[in-house]
């Protein structure tokens, strides 16, 4: 990976399954460790689950979140080209892309953070507050401080093709239009993305 500077910003123009689910995630952080607090430590386990379920949408594919949003008409943007049984959403997991880093990441972190609320100090419950605030902003604003560095370190992202070739797009039918046109906007990025699969 070679380094690179600017800002990777995720677009924020509509609520697809990835940045929806980023923002349940986040508020399930924040209200599993309000709990911890308030009420009963254990309440952190829900941090651990979510953060097991992360790594499970790193290294498989399969978001039962994701899979619900599916259901109620959200449309993936890294959802996995190949059609499924049933319909079901899966994240796309050719390469180690830049947001799917951040699964894993996220899901590392956040598990031994809350193992360690457990067996070490209460003190840890600010780290998974911090990482549950900055995943509601990452879905409110599109800029999140991990994959901006993971971006900075040269991690290829796919939820911003326009701005680069992208991985996603390699193999895809619109790719040539995506890569080569950068005044394409990512509403004609993603209609064209819906048409072509």
């Amino acid at each position: 990976m070679a380094s690179r500077t600017g800002s990777y910003i995720v677009p924020t123009h509509h609520w697809y399954i990835e940045r929806t689910v980023w923002l349940i995630a986040g508020i399930v952080l924040l209200s599993s460790t309000a709990l911890a607090l308030l009420w009963n430590p254990l309440s952190i386990l829900a941090v651990t689950a979510t953060g097991l379920v992360s790594i499970n949408v790193s290294v498989t594919g399969f978001c039962p979140v994701g899979n619900v949003l599916r259901l109620f008409g959200f449309t993936p943007m890294l959802g996995a080209a190949t059609p499924t049984r049933w319909n079901l959403y899966f994240l796309q997991i050719d390469c180690w892309y830049l947001e799917r880093r951040i699964y894993l990441a996220v899901g590392i972190n956040i598990s031994v953070a809350s193992i360690l609320v457990l067996a070490v100090s209460p003190w840890w419950m600010l780290f998974t507050a911090f990482v549950g605030g900055a995943m509601v902003w990452f879905a409110a604003t599109g800029y999140c401080i991990m994959a901006n560095a993971l971006y900075w370190l040269g991690a290829e992202p796919r939820l911003i093709p326009h701005h680069m070739p992208s991985a996603r797009c390699a193999e895809c039918a619109v790719s040539a239009v995506c890569v080569s046109n950068p005044k394409i906007g990512p509403r004609d990025l993603l209609r064209l993305h819906e048409q072509s699969a």
